[in-house]
This record gives structure tokens, sequence and C-alpha cells, in this order.
């Protein structure tokens, strides 16, 4: 299953590199007083920006505009699926890639000797002058990402137990742990040792490696699990036929998927209390940055559910809820219609069909049901009384 979401991912992949020739980046260029040289990173935002006042979560996508294509389609076919928000994509060009990424000197033969070393700097230079940039030219949401790959995603890691709190997620495709005999292992060792207790989100995938990467690779992944920590979420994936330069292909749909809340609220986290309900979406709204009231019809479709699943108090619960969140919406009074009548109380039922009629627009596509709707339980209660 995980093979062949790869292979989607790659079929998405060919088609992103046709349609990224029609979108244009903003090109950026900045004279870094921290690194003492310039930078450049490229910026796509998203379609409706400039018709918007809307603020929007950023990913700052280390090793520059080639990976924005590909992000760009997953992104898109997640938000089109209701699973991610727009975002507005920042990537950062490399000059010196192993001495940006790399916290420390490399002294392993498996690598070059004596290049890294420069992670501290680059980090600074991201936190003082390259986020100050982004967040005075565009208007962005305060939800930050950061992903990288390989040298990147040690990176990532790095940044998340340099900085906690900069960034919301740290996505880590096959980061290069064995760089220095292990080192960035052994500095997260240390780190998960103090239980971090700033909430972040950690994605990290490997493909077919095996030395000398795998078993430093393995031993980062038992440090997360005897160190388990609440404040972390941690996604974690194998990609055995995929080789390590393919790893953010393969993972990248499933690195955003797990960390952006959906708008489609999980009918197995439905319970008699509504205010789990509504604090969801007012998560998904803070990281989405939007306001966010739970929608009418996901909340109406949970309450058929547990109707159908011959539960009408909790459907009943839902409906009401939902009513109360949207009062003019014929759609919502609908749904405790649909309740009242599947429990027998057919009084209320058309009391409440009525009051959908009455907030009815003519022009709703549905006009006509909730006219007719009024006409079937009037009758369905004059049959009743006529049995009696």
């Amino acid at each position: 299953m995980k093979y062949l979401r790869y292979l989607m991912t790659v079929a998405i992949c060919l088609i992103a590199s046709f349609a990224s020739q029609a979108k244009e980046y903003d090109v950026v260029t900045l004279d870094s007083e921290v690194l003492n040289e310039q930078r450049q990173y490229q910026v796509l935002l998203p379609e409706d920006y400039s018709a918007s006042s809307q603020h929007y979560p950023v990913i700052y996508r280390l090793d520059g505009a080639g990976n924005i294509p590909l992000m760009n389609e997953v992104l898109g076919r997640l938000r089109d699926g209701n699973a991610a928000p727009e975002v507005i994509i920042v990537a950062i060009e490399n000059t010196e890639r192993l001495r940006d990424m790399y916290p420390t000197v490399n002294q392993d033969p498996n690598g070059p000797v004596g290049v890294g070393g420069g992670a501290e700097k680059f980090l600074a230079f991201i936190e003082q002058e390259l986020i100050p940039d982004v967040e005075k030219r565009y208007r962005t949401h305060s939800t930050r990402i950061i992903a990288g790959a390989s040298a990147g995603g040690v990176f990532s890691l790095y940044a998340m137990q340099q900085s906690p709190g900069l960034f919301d997620a740290h996505i880590a495709y096959s980061p290069a742990v064995w760089w220095n005999a292990g080192a960035m292992v052994e500095r997260t060792k240390q780190w998960l040792s103090t239980q971090p207790a700033k909430s972040t989100y950690v994605y990290m995938n490997i493909g077919n490696e095996g030395l000398p990467m795998r078993p430093y690779y393995d031993e980062l992944l038992t440090a997360f699990s005897t160190h388990k920590n609440r404040h972390i979420k941690l996604v974690v994936e194998q990609y055995p036929g995929v080789s390590h330069g393919l790893t953010s292909t393969a993972g990248i749909f499933n690195a955003y998927q797990s960390f952006f809340l959906s708008k489609e609220f999980a009918r197995e986290n439905v319970t008699a209390d509504m205010q789990v309900i509504d604090s969801y979406y007012r998560q998904l709204g803070e990281q989405w940055g939007v306001e966010y009231t739970p929608p009418e019809a996901t909340v109406r479709q949970l309450g058929y559910y547990f109707d159908w699943q011959q539960q009408p108090e909790l459907a009943m619960t839902l409906y009401k809820h939902n009513m109360s969140h949207h009062p003019q919406n014929p759609d919502a009074i609908s749904g405790v219609v649909y309740g009242y009548e599947g429990q027998g109380n057919l009084d209320q039922a058309l009391n409440f069909a009525k009051k959908a009629l009455a907030v009815a627009a003519k022009e709703h596509p549905y006009y006509d049901y909730f006219v007719d709707n009024v006409a079937r339980i009037e009758n369905k209660i004059k049959d009743a009384e006529k049995a009696d």
C-alpha cells in the first residue's frame, strides 16, 4: 500500500512538472549580515492571495525552488479534499549546502571530512533575517513548517531542538543522521532526555538505505521510543523499495496530511460532549489561520451516520448542536426534523419542518423539498390520527 502511494506521488510529480511551468514565483534576494553573503529565496503564493485579505501558514522548504512544483500539486490535492489550507511556500536556495545544514564538522570518512558546522549560523539567518523579511512582505499566519531532505532533514531536526517554537512542524525526509558518526543522534538523545515541553510535530521517513545510514537512523527511532513525550507528535514511515533521493517524493503526502487538521471531523472521535467538536474546529482555525465554525454539512452527516448506527440520542444531540451554530440554515434545521421523525415525534418534526421552510430562500436548490417535507409530515400525522 505504501509503495502504491509512492507510485501515485510520482505520477503527481509528472503532472506538477507541467503545471508548474505556468506558475510565477517571487524571487527575493537578501543581503545577510548573519551569513555575510547574499541569499536568495523564492515564494509561491496561493492562487487567491491577491483577491483575499487572509493570512496564510508558511512552509519553509530547504534546498530550493525545485521542490515547489510537487509540493504545490500535493498540497493542492489535500486542499481540494478539505485536508489542508492554502499556504505560502518559501523555498530557500543553497549556496554551501553541507556547511549550512549540518551542526557539526564531519570527521567520519564516509563523508567529506572537515565540512559542516554552519547550522547555527544558518538557523540564525532564518530566524533573524529570513522569517522577518517574509513576514514583512507577505500576509503570513503564525503556523510555520520547515521541511528538508537528507542534510536538510538533519537541519530540520536541529531547528526543532535549537529553537523550539520557531516552527510548528519539522519534516525530515531520510535525514542523514550518519553525519559525523551520528552526532545528531546523540544530540537528539540528550534533547529528548530533558522532556521538552513545547508541542511540535515531527515527520521522518527512510528508504532503502543501508550502511552507514541505517544503524544511526534506527538508533534515532529508539531514542524517540524510549523518551516518549506527549508534546511531540511523531509520524514515521519506511519505504523499503525507494532510494534515498526519492524519499521526499514518497513521503510528501503523508507528511502534510498527518500534520494539518482536516475539515472533516472523524466519526470515531464523536462523543456526547459537543465541546469536543467545537474545540477541534477552534484548533483547526488556529492552525489554518481562519475563524472556523463546525461545518453544517459535516455535523449533519455525522448525525445521519449515528442514526444509521442505531444511536438516535447521539444523532439528535448532533443535529441540535449543528442547528445552534447554523440557526438560519434550513439544511441544519432539516437534520433536527429527520431526528424527530425517526423517533416518532411527528409534532416536533412538523414544527421544525415549518421552521426550515420559513428560513429557506426560494433560490435554494432544494426549496421544493422543504415545501414537500411539510406536506408529507402533515399527511403522516393525519394518517396516524385516522389509525387511532
